[in-house]
């Protein structure tokens, strides 16, 4: 098993999103995010899917999450009801050496099946936080996913570099 490079992009000035598109058949993709920074202290960072050339914004998202928190106990992030994103961590701070990274797998990406995310991430938050999350999600939309958009809840990204591999 190996990876194939699809897409990439490396933020180093401000941007309103990242959008990475090459998802093309129902192949297992993995989507890996380094040293994001928001523009703005304390931003999650969010994921929606691209069909036929055009971002979804409906409330299809779901998340299903376990956080590892250094200064308690662990906690969950779950949505109660569908979201207009797919919300993919805890307020990632913006000072030195503040970031997050991530590894997405990304599943059924076909026109036949809800799209599934498996999620990985460590990051460092706004109060120097260190946080980990493990856990999932859906898109539970009808049709072909071609691509992935991430945008910082509020403001912009100001740096990180996506890169979006089919498993092979």
């Amino acid at each position: 098993m190996g990876l194939l490079q699809v897409s990439t992009s490396t933020v180093t000035s401000a941007v309103s999103d990242v959008t990475l598109t090459g998802i093309d058949d129902d192949s297992v993709y993995m989507l890996v995010v380094n040293n994001f920074v928001p523009s703005t202290d304390a931003q999650d960072m969010k994921l929606q899917v691209v069909q036929s050339g055009s971002v979804n914004s409906s409330s299809l998202y779901h998340i299903a999450a376990k956080l590892y928190r250094t200064d308690t106990s662990y906690n969950n992030d779950a949505s109660s009801g569908a979201q207009t994103e797919y919300d993919c961590s805890t307020a990632i701070g913006n000072d030195t050496g503040e970031c997050a990274n991530w590894i997405f797998h990304i599943y059924n990406a076909n026109a036949t099946e809800f799209t599934m995310f498996q999620q990985e991430t460590v990051q460092l938050g706004h109060t120097a936080l260190l946080v980990g999350r493990q856990g999932g999600g859906a898109f539970k939309g009808t049709g072909a996913v071609e691509g992935i958009k991430m945008f910082a809840g509020s403001g912009n990204i100001q740096s990180g570099t996506f890169t979006l591999y089919k498993v092979v």
